[in-house]
Formats: structure tokens, C-alpha cells, sequence
């Protein structure tokens, strides 16, 4: 049965997100925890948040074993942008975007084949 969190909205460009999402897929959730504490990115710290959240959502709504959890799939997407202007040479001005994520995070319960 899969649990699943998102954290919407956070004021964290997704492609720096994704440097830190792509360590943990595949990975046992407390291994994954483990990783996130080590990664020295601000986004690290936002992503394990929605990954307890994950974790929270199984263990609450659905029967099943936490020590078999693993993160099946992270996703993350772009979000709005706040828009503004920084003042440059000769009287110009320049768009400054920045840009906000939606984190998703899928957790799974592994096979018993192995």
C-alpha cells in the first residue's frame, strides 16, 4: 500500500531540489533519513520534513510494517514564481524570477522475494 506527502510552495528553485531528491530514490526510508541529515543543501532539511510526513501518513491510515518502507518515487514539480525587477545600468531593469517547488514523496512496502 502506498502513503504519500506533498509539501507545496517552497520557496527553493526545483532544480536545486532535484540534486537532493535523486540520492534518496530507491532507498529504504531510514537509510534515506540518514542521507538527508549528511546532504549540506538547504533543501535537504525540507525534503526529509515531507518524507516523516510520508512516513506518518503510512503508519496512521494504513496496516503496515515501517521497517519495509522504502521511497518508491519523488517527484518535483514547479510551482509559481514570484516575479520582480532589479534596477541595472542606464536606467534599465531586469526580471529577477524566483521560483518555487511542489515536492512529491510516494512510499511503498518492499516485496518479501528477498
Amino acid at each position: 500500500m502506498e502513503a504519500y506527502a506533498i509539501t507545496k510552495f517552497v520557496r527553493v528553485s526545483p532544480r536545486k531540489v532535484r540534486l537532493v531528491v535523486d540520492q534518496i530514490r530507491g532507498k529504504g526510508v531510514e537509510e534515506a533519513l540518514n542521507i538527508l541529515k549528511f546532504v549540506p543543501k538547504r533543501s535537504a532539511g525540507i525534503v526529509a520534513k515531507t518524507l516523516r510526513a510520508a512516513l506518518a501518513n503510512a503508519e496512521n491510515t494504513q496496516s503496515v510494517d515501517v521497517d519495509r518502507l522504502f521511497v518508491k518515487k519523488v517527484k518535483v514539480d514547479e510551482g509559481g514564481m514570484w516575479k520582480r525587477f532589479m534596477p541595472r545600468a542606464q536606467g534599465r531593469a531586469t526580471r529577477v524570477r524566483k521560483r518555487l517547488s511542489h515536492i512529491t514523496v510516494i512510499l511503498d512496502e518492499a516485496d518479501e522475494r528477498s
